[in-house]
């Protein structure tokens, strides 16, 4: 027979993956990564959650969301499946759970630049979907952390119910990063026009003109191309 206490403890669970389900499919892939973030983090009541994410094509994984603020760090540091404990979870698709001592785990792979390379405890679930792997759901403890089946298995059923949402919102970022690349090259391709055609010089030299030109002002050469263009629309309409 199930008591109070396990009927709560069921009743948390559901609320955990009921809120995972209903708002995970409609976030853009820098706040569903946070989301998930901010629910293993309750889930486990961990000092760090970080959360990787599968690139296909280079075939390796990289950090994309983190509990504790790393922004220099996100997406610099990567790594190969197989490589680290985070990498043999995405390449074996099953969890590791170290209570205590996780940096002397065989596995394991230092990163000097994260604080949380010096925890103690170290649960790494797999985000899939019916592919493949996604990704990689890292929760830890600073001091020994005795992780419950609960924990556990709420964990990595997020990381089944989150695999194809990850893999639909890196969809769309891929499609806004190429669509945001053409915009780029049309604009710079207008400017360096204009410059060739007002004082007489190749593509080279135009190209040349829009960097040098950035890094003196220390603008974006996207910015630049910019103001060459409305200087340009300015002239014409006066």
């Amino acid at each position: 027979m199930i008591d109070a206490k396990q009927v709560k403890e069921l009743q948390t669970e559901l609320e955990f993956l009921y809120r995972v389900a209903s708002s995970v499919h409609s976030l853009e892939i820098g706040e569903l990564l946070a989301e998930i973030v901010r629910i293993a983090s309750q889930i486990s009541r961990s000092d760090s959650c970080l959360i990787y994410v599968y690139d296909a094509k280079k075939q390796e994984l990289v950090l994309r969301a983190s509990q504790n603020p790393h922004p220099e760090l996100l997406r610099k540091i990567k790594m190969k499946l197989g490589e680290g404990i985070t990498g043999w979870v995405a390449k074996e698709k099953q969890p590791v759970v170290i209570e205590s001592g996780a940096n002397h785990d065989s596995r394991f792979k230092y990163f000097r630049s994260l604080p949380e390379d010096k925890f103690a405890a170290f649960l790494s679930v797999p985000i899939v979907n019916k592919i493949g792997i996604v990704g990689v759901i890292n929760v830890q403890h600073q001091l020994p952390h005795k992780y419950k089946a609960r924990e556990i298995n709420l964990l990595m059923a997020i990381g089944k119910l989150v695999g194809g949402a990850i893999e639909n919102a890196l969809l769309v970022e891929e499609t806004l990063e190429l669509k945001e690349t053409l915009e780029f090259r049309k604009l710079v391709e207008r400017a360096k026009g204009i410059l060739m055609k007002h004082q007489k010089i190749d593509e080279a030299t135009a190209y040349t003109k829009i960097q040098k030109e950035s890094m003196r002002s220390r603008k974006s050469i996207k910015e630049i191309a910019e103001t060459i263009i409305l200087a340009e629309k300015l002239k014409l309409g006066a």
